[in-house]
């Protein structure tokens, strides 16, 4: 084991990154840019709109605007790095934005998913109770805070514990994360300590998130399912089902990939699948989501074309 007075040496790692091929850097870096720009607009566009228009004042924009905070949030702490890389040589992180990078990106994510949650039992009260949903909706707005602030608290704890847990351990002198960001366990895996307890944490933690955030999607689904098996119009079901299309959409691919991270069995378990899944939930879902969620949506739609002319107007 190392001492102390050699950890001081390991003031900085070194990221893999995404390709170690030069050819690929170029074109790369124009198409994550792209898909992080993208994802920007229109993350910081359906928070502005849910903010500013009335009709977009229901609990369910308001589970909205936190999941475009929640994808904003853990695209940026992965995504602007992740570009520098491939523009420069030497791709390193320090030790502190290192620890940092690990903090953001487990609160988003951990939030992320409880949003999720929230959100599908919010579109079953709105399903299966549509008169009291009305009526519950105005005191519904501030359950939403206490639900969303509890989510966050949550999610900075688990962050706190699993990034002090980490850092507090000693790191051997190799210190190459085989990957392009600050992540939980190829962090670990250069650990000189002993890793159980650690692994033991990550695991219990994840494996509680997951289940317990899934199964209240799950049953609020089948709650839905049930729901809409019953109505007897057609139009009734066909409101219904693209009252959910979306957030099925949205919930479908967060959780398939997550899912197909963590569920692999070891012998097939690379760290190349798992940068692709990476790459797919860390850059292409935040970019999705808003786009699913506008392109789907007549109030978001309305509202951004309001915008859009008044801003034609203002310019004109």
């Amino acid at each position: 084991k190392m001492d102390k007075h050699n950890l001081t040496v390991l003031n900085e790692f070194i990221l893999t990154g995404i390709t170690d091929r030069p050819e690929l850097q170029a074109p790369l870096f124009g198409l994550f840019l792209i898909i992080y720009m993208i994802s920007v607009v229109g993350n910081l566009g359906i928070i502005i709109l849910t903010k500013m228009y009335s009709q977009l004042q229901t609990p369910m924009y308001f589970f909205l605007r936190h999941l475009a905070i929640t994808d904003l949030g853990y695209s940026t702490a992965v995504g602007p790095k992740m570009l520098v890389n491939f523009v420069v040589d030497e791709n390193t992180i320090s030790y502190y934005f290192c620890a940092a990078q690990l903090a953001f990106f487990i609160v988003f994510i951990t939030s992320e998913l409880f949003i999720l949650s929230a959100m599908s039992y919010d579109r079953y009260v709105a399903i299966c109770n549509p008169l009291l949903y009305t009526v519950i909706v105005s005191q519904r707005v501030c359950q939403c805070w206490v639900l969303v602030s509890i989510t966050y608290l949550y999610s900075t704890f688990v962050s706190l514990l699993i990034t002090i847990k980490i850092f507090n351990l000693s790191f051997c002198g190799y210190s190459v994360i085989g990957h392009f960001y600050c992540d939980g366990l190829p962090l670990v895996s250069l650990l000189c300590s002993n890793t159980l307890e650690i692994k033991l944490i990550i695991l219990a933690l994840a494996a509680f998130d997951l289940m317990s955030s899934l199964l209240t999607v799950l049953v609020s689904y089948i709650l839905i399912i049930i729901a809409i098996l019953r109505m007897n119009s057609a139009e009734g079901r066909r409101k219904a089902f693209s009252t959910c299309g979306s957030h099925l959409t949205v919930v479908v691919m967060f959780y398939g990939t997550l899912i197909f991270m963590y569920v692999q069995p070891k012998s097939s378990h690379s760290f190349d699948t798992d940068k692709v899944a990476s790459i797919f939930y860390t850059l292409v879902i935040p970019m999705l989501n808003p786009l699913i969620y506008s392109l789907r949506n007549k109030d978001v739609k309305y509202a951004l074309h309001r915008t859009l002319g008044q801003l034609c107007n203002l310019f004109s």
